[in-house]
């Protein structure tokens, strides 16, 4: 054990776990950074973010670093596509969030539920889902629940959804006819996108329609699990002169749509422990 604190297990030449307070970190340990005030400006702009353990490395000097994918990377949820960023942390400048089972294993989450925020934020209330994927991206989540800015990137989106994830939650500015800033949720029917499956999908790059890119990633070969849709009725879907960003009525739904989500995950996680319980 070092100065710090920190303890390499079995002396092992390359370093597999590290413990810390009491805990064993090691790749697939969800964290928070809690970057030092003396780090550089990149370092800092990731105060609280919450990131997965890609590896423990220790250079020349013996000196540990942990090296993390942030939660909210996109590459992360497309996954061996693009496995994201690596950013390299000290260990005293990561804080633990997963917790451990009794044999010390890292306890497995209940559900893999991926958020995607979508949409254009040079149209003004079509950045809506951006916005709340960013928000989101800065709060604490359960295991096992992944948030990214997807943007206007259908294809990334696309292929996020072959990988699987067990639920996923889109946000996007849809217009329905309703008031704006009308927060909603719906369920999309997965059963109609089979209609012309037999022919080719052809889409543009930028769109980032729900339906489109479910229809996509369906026709790459994706196994479509339950999706839902949280949606705004949007008060401007273009550039406005003079405008840059969400109107006011859009921008005050953001952190209903925010605790709407976290309702969702929280109902999503719940069902899940009920239905291990019961099978």
């Amino acid at each position: 054990m070092n100065e710090d604190g920190w303890q390499l297990l079995e002396g092992r030449a390359q370093i597999e776990e590290l413990h810390i307070d009491g805990h064993r970190l090691r790749a697939g340990a969800r964290v928070r950074l809690n970057p030092s005030a003396k780090g550089d400006i990149f370092d800092l702009a990731l105060a609280g973010q919450s990131a997965s353990v890609h590896s423990i490395e220790q250079d020349f000097e013996g000196k540990f670093h942990v090296v993390v994918v942030l939660d909210a990377d996109p590459g992360r949820a497309i996954g061996p596509r693009a496995p994201g960023h690596r950013f390299f942390f000290a260990p005293e400048e990561v804080e633990w969030l997963e917790p451990c089972g009794h044999d010390g294993a890292h306890a497995k989450a209940p559900l893999d539920i991926l958020i995607a925020g979508i949409g254009n934020i040079f149209l003004g209330d079509d950045g809506f889902g951006v916005e709340v994927a960013q928000r989101l991206a800065r709060r604490t989540l359960p295991a096992g629940v992944r948030v990214a800015d997807f943007g206007i990137r259908g294809y990334d989106l696309a292929y996020a959804l072959v990988a699987a994830p067990d639920r996923t939650i889109l946000v996007d500015a849809c217009p329905r006819g309703e008031a704006p800033g009308t927060v909603f949720v719906v369920e999309p029917d997965l059963g109609s996108l089979n209609t012309g499956a037999n022919e080719a999908t052809v889409m543009d790059a930028h769109d980032m329609n729900p339906m489109h890119v479910l229809r996509l990633a369906r026709s790459l070969g994706a196994t479509l699990h339950h999706v839902l849709v949280v949606g705004c009725e949007p008060e401007t879907l273009g550039p406005e002169e003079g405008q840059m960003g969400l109107s006011e009525t859009v921008t005050a739904a953001v952190d209903q749509a925010v605790t709407v989500i976290e309702s969702l995950v929280a109902r999503l996680l719940r069902e899940a422990d009920q239905a291990a319980r019961i099978g």
